[in-house]
Parts: C-alpha cells; sequence; structure tokens
C-alpha cells in the first residue's frame, strides 16, 4: 500500500531537514511550523499490534494473540496483519469483520493511543524547532476525546509539549469531522502566527493542500505508511524515511 512512496526518499534528504531548522532559527517568533502525528512524528504500530492482540484474546485464536508491531508493516492493512500473524486466508475472512469492528471501538481513543512509539528522531526534533523559536502546531486528525492520551504519550516519548503559547495542539472537535477538510480549515489558523516555513505530513493528500496553500514553505513528506488513496504528490514535495539528520 504505501511502499511505492517509499521510493521517493532521495539521497540527500537530511540537508531539507537542516535547512528547515537554519531558517526557523533565522526567522525566530515569526516561524510556524506544522506536523500531523499519526506516521509522521508517532509510530502507531504498537496500538494496532496491542489492539489485535486484545482481539485474540477475545476469541481463544492464539495466532492473534501473538501480534506485533512487526506485522504492521503495511500500513493499516488489517488482513495483511493477520496473514503475517500466521492465519490462512480463510481464517483471515472468517475474523476480519469482527476484527475490524473491535479495532474501530478501540483505535481513536486516549486508552490505546498511549502505545504509540515514536518514528525516529521526532522528539529531538520538535524539540529542535521549539528550541529555535519557532512556533510548533501539531495539526491532527485525532479528535478532542484523544487529546489527554495524546499529550501523555508526548511526555513520555519526550516531543514538546503543547503550552498554548509557542507549541499547539490543533485536534478535530468531533470525531465524525472529515480529517481532509478538518486539516484545510486548519491551515487558515497557522498564519495567526506567523510564516509557515514548513509543514510535515504522511498523506499525499496532506501533503500536496500545504504546498497548494503555502507555496513558499518546504513541505515534507514521512514516507512511513498512508491510507492508500492514489494520490500523487506534488513536485516539490521532499520524501525523508523519519526525522534523524545528522548524517
Amino acid at each position: 500500500m504505501a511502499s511505492d512512496l517509499k521510493t521517493r526518499v532521495r539521497e540527500g534528504w537530511q540537508q531539507a531537514l537542516r535547512d528547515i531548522l537554519e531558517r526557523s532559527r533565522s526567522l525566530g517568533s515569526q516561524a510556524v511550523l506544522a506536523f500531523d502525528l499519526d506516521s509522521t512524528l508517532f509510530d502507531n504500530r504498537p496500538r494496532q499490534a496491542r489492539i489485535l492482540r486484545e482481539f485474540g484474546l477475545s476469541v481463544a485464536h492464539e495466532k492473534l494473540r501473538l501480534c506485533e508491531p512487526h506485522h504492521w508493516d503495511s500500513g493499516f492493512d488489517m488482513r495483511g496483519a493477520m496473514r503475517k500473524c500466521g492465519l490462512s486466508e480463510e481464517e483471515v475472512e472468517a475474523h476480519y469483520e469482527a476484527a475490524r469492528t473491535f479495532w474501530l471501538e478501540r483505535f481513536f481513543t486516549s486508552d490505546y493511543c498511549v502505545d504509540d512509539a515514536t518514528i525516529q528522531g521526532a522528539a529531538a526534533f520538535t524539540c529542535a524547532v521549539v528550541a529555535s523559536g519557532a512556533h510548533l502546531v501539531y495539526v491532527t486528525g485525532r479528535h478532542e476525546g484523544m487529546r489527554a492520551g495524546t499529550e501523555d504519550c508526548m511526555r513520555r516519548h519526550g516531543l514538546a509539549q503543547p503550552d498554548g503559547e509557542r507549541v499547539h495542539l490543533l485536534m478535530k472537535p468531533n470525531a465524525r469531522d472529515d480529517d481532509d477538510a478538518f486539516k484545510r480549515e486548519a491551515h487558515a489558523r497557522l498564519g495567526e502566527w506567523g510564516t509557515v516555513v514548513a509543514a510535515f505530513d504522511n498523506e499525499p493528500t496532506h501533503a500536496n493542500d500545504y504546498l497548494r496553500r503555502f507555496p513558499g514553505a518546504r513541505v515534507i513528506h514521512l514516507a512511513t505508511d498512508h491510507s492508500g488513496r492514489p494520490v500523487t504528490l506534488l513536485d516539490g514535495i521532499v520524501s525523508v524515511p523519519h526525522f534523524s539528520h545528522d548524517s
């Protein structure tokens, strides 16, 4: 699903991250950097694996009870994860609908998002942004009901903490709100804090929206995973595998 975009990562991608931090330092409090959370700063695979393990416990399926994060290497492909756990095609189809329902009841909650890990270098990069004097704005499709778990996970992993002054966390008011529409509305708020110099997102649709709205910004695509929608990234968007940029 997402492997095609991983091939966009080109040698020298680290320089784009270094350039962004340099521009942030030069603009200081006038700079604004926007970050998505899921599959951009956070790795959701531990959360996914926990849910499938718990589903396995609920139906007494030994193979699903042993699900690990690496079984979710194909993004949000639950059938693929079940196959990697060792289920046959017949077993996958027999359990999929119930597992999907079980997943939907848990994935978008504070109780489960606390299990997320971070993308390599993400914590240090967000702290470097704050140290530059810039505004850091988390723009996420998570809803307000996930705020407590999200902020707890940020604290545990050392990401820059929302403080209402330099670091801001914009979340959907309601779980049912459309992600694309919410993010486009959030773009209008970014200009309230200064000049948008960079935006980071794993979803091609959202990365493209940033570049169209802020043509002078450096837009970074995280080549982790995505929803699978057949969207081509616009020219000028740089794909990176993670945030570690020292080498």
